[in-house]
């Protein structure tokens, strides 16, 4: 496992200014809710809007309506959205994992129908992992999907399904056998498919993005089964590594940071400002290791145990950061305060705990991790 230093070519640092000079004028100050990185608020508008920039599906390829773009180039905008808190919830899912799995597994016909919507902002995905009592097992998933005439029969229950009140279709894995790894397929459900109940969780800060999905007898056609029957473990394994190893592992309270630096740390006094050096530097750091993941994808690797490594180090240290600037702030946040980023720090304090969780737990990293450095 090696990480190679690597910086912005002035192409991409001139992506970088063109990203920063849009977000300047069509993000004012005041005029969206600050949202913690990937978790920002749900406005397809805004979405479309990066659509049409050519901003989504940056490295899907061109024929099918993306902007076969580098990944880098995808890292340099997300970076930029993520430092201002965008409401990034609409697309997120499938520009950020659901579109590349599609454009690697999908057939002619899926990638002509779905990548074209998820590059303009129209299509929003859910991905359909967790189940109850499966704990972090993802092996161990039992919603079945039943071969029937035409396609598929699902039955069973998804939970912690991000998004999928808002999503126009999810992508669940389904067992379609007893092989615990090679008897899990992916499929494409409508949204909007009879028997799909999608029930709201409320979280702990009030929002409802986490969600129950339950399937009763939902019928799937089989055209819009992603990849061999059976391959879902592989594929889905491929999409874990796109979600662990991106900047928003380490960039969810950056709007918070930003102001806390530009306004409160000098007042803190050395210790403050010994805290903000430290923050800083690691913050530096995780972003080097960011990057040259992203030139690992642009080279045609695919680097697991690297993400894993980043994701299990960088969600510890954005529960560190949000202490630390709790802790400065010298009494609890108010979530309710008229202070937009008190408001976001509170709601920081709440839902941190679940970001050590999300996208895999520390201990399932680790394993990843030390299976990755044994090979």
């Amino acid at each position: 496992m090696r990480f190679d230093a690597t910086e912005l070519t002035i192409e991409e640092l001139e992506l970088q200014a063109e990203v920063r000079e849009y977000l300047d004028k069509r993000l004012t100050p005041g005029s969206y809710p600050l949202g913690l990185g990937m978790s920002g608020a749900v406005d397809p508008v805004f979405s479309r809007d990066l659509g049409s920039r050519g901003w989504l599906g940056m490295s899907l390829p061109k024929e099918y309506g993306g902007g076969g773009r580098s990944a880098v180039d995808r890292l340099v905008v997300v970076e930029e959205l993520l430092a201002r808190g965008a409401p990034v919830g609409y697309h997120w899912i499938g520009d950020r994992q659901s579109g590349p799995s599609i454009a690697a597994n999908g057939t002619e016909e899926q990638k002509r129908y779905f990548l074209p919507g998820i590059a303009g902002g129209e299509f929003s995905f859910s991905i359909g992992m967790s189940e109850p009592d499966s704990g972090s097992d993802l092996a161990s998933v039992r919603t079945r999907a039943e071969r029937v005439d035409g396609g598929w029969k699902v039955n069973g229950t998804k939970i912690w399904t991000t998004g999928a009140f808002h999503a126009t279709h999810i992508l669940a894995l389904l067992r379609t056998s007893a092989d615990k790894h090679n008897g899990l397929t992916q499929l494409i459900v409508d949204r909007d498919s009879d028997g799909l109940t999608v029930s709201p969780i409320p979280f702990i800060d009030g929002s409802e993005d986490f969600c129950e999905v339950s399937f009763q007898d939902v019928f799937v056609p089989d055209s819009r089964r992603l990849g061999d029957v059976g391959a879902g473990w592989g594929q889905n394994t491929g999409e874990l590594a796109l979600e662990r190893g991106g900047v928003d592992r380490w960039m969810s309270l950056m709007p918070v940071l930003e102001n806390w630096a530009a306004n409160q740390a000098a007042q803190g006094g050395p210790a403050a400002l010994a805290d903000l050096g430290s923050i800083a530097a690691r913050c530096w750091a995780f972003r080097g290791m960011s990057l040259s993941i992203a030139r690992m994808v642009d080279a045609g690797r695919s680097p697991v145990t690297e993400a894993a490594l980043i994701k299990e180090m960088a969600t510890r240290f954005e529960q560190d950061c949000v202490a630390t600037v709790a802790r400065h702030l010298g009494r609890a946040p108010d979530l309710a305060s008229d202070d937009p980023y008190e408001s976001l720090l509170a709601r920081a304090v709440l839902v941190a705990p679940s970001w050590s969780i999300r996208g895999g737990t520390n201990e399932i990293l680790r394993t990843v991790i030390v299976k990755g450095l044994n090979r």
